[in-house]
């Protein structure tokens, strides 16, 4: 298979390439190349490599700077998708798609609070530009229909690039004492944990014979809006945990502990922590169906985080 993957240079866009490169082709253009906020190149990059896959790891997702940059998180997250599919379904290839928690309420102070993971058929009511911007996306798919998975996940980190991992690693040798919030629940997801399960979708797709094949080529239904296969699955990590008991964790596996400034961790209130973007209290998603449809079963969170301290133990990360 050739495949479009878009978001290279992410965090999950790094562990795509070392996973899909057994899957076929990567091809991976750069920002210069294929720009998500700018339609023509994205039309131009798909239409001069004509990919059998394409996979879109590229996102707007500073979620509270999307609050004062409404536009520029539309064009990358809710319209560039819409377009990714319409060109997928012009070749009659398959586009898988990232999206989040965030587009669930997830809190107590909007219509649609919901204590239990939520299911891919649940009401939407995302808080913030962010969550509203990449539920556009995911509609704008829909409507395009064609071959496509959108893949939802939470609470992405690893060992590279910015995220929260990153970030209290570093705040654990600058500061003796850290606010972290403790009322919003989540998967801690591993960024390879998302790549590895896309290529193990796309391996039951090429032992289909060809992305559009004749086995679970034909699972896909006719490319309608309705087709088969298409839709929503929820993929994350197992478990529960909070970002204060996560930054715990963290601190508890810190290879390089000997170094730590921090001496206590306090909890508070994501209305006491005040950032800007408002962020889903609840953020656990069920992921039954991915399991039920394609037999995937991600580990345990802490299983997961054991596995990426390992690394940057080892100097591998």
């Amino acid at each position: 298979m050739k495949i479009l993957l878009t978001g290279g240079s992410g965090q999950v866009g790094w562990e795509l390439r070392r996973v899909l490169s057994t899957q076929g082709e990567v091809i991976a253009p750069s920002r210069d190349i294929l720009d998500l906020a700018q339609p023509e190149t994205i039309r131009a990059a798909i239409r001069a490599s004509a990919p059998a896959v394409i996979v879109n790891a590229g996102a707007y997702t500073a979620v509270d700077p999307a609050e004062d940059e409404p536009d520029t998180a539309q064009a990358i997250n809710g319209i560039a998708p819409g377009i990714l599919a319409e060109e997928a379904r012009r070749l009659g290839a398959i586009l898988i798609h990232y999206s989040t928690d965030y587009v669930f309420n997830g809190g107590k102070d909007l219509d649609g609070e919901k204590p239990e993971p939520y299911r891919e058929s649940d009401a939407t009511h995302p808080r913030c530009v962010y969550g509203r911007t990449k539920l556009a996306g995911e509609k704008a798919i829909e409507a395009v229909g064609g071959r496509y998975l959108i893949l939802r996940t939470s609470w992405i980190y690893g060992a590279r690039g910015a995220n929260f991992l990153r970030t209290m690693l570093w705040l654990f040798r600058e500061h003796e004492v850290l606010r972290i919030v403790s009322d919003q629940v989540g998967a801690p997801t591993w960024c390879r944990t998302v790549a590895e399960a896309t290529g193990q979708i796309l391996a039951l797709v090429a032992a289909s014979g060809s992305a559009s094949g004749s086995a679970l080529g034909s699972a896909w239904g006719d490319g309608g809006k309705s087709g088969g296969l298409s839709g929503i699955y929820h993929l994350t990590a197992g478990g529960r945990t909070t970002w204060y008991d996560f930054a715990r964790a963290i601190a508890e596996r810190d290879p390089q502990q000997e170094h730590h400034r921090v001496r206590k961790f306090e909890p508070v209130s994501t209305e006491q922590y005040g950032a800007k973007a408002k962020r889903p209290l609840n953020s656990r998603l069920d992921c039954h169906k991915i399991g039920r449809v394609f037999g995937i079963f991600p580990s345990d969170w802490l299983h997961d985080l054991d596995l990426v301290m390992e690394e940057l133990r080892e100097g591998t990360g």
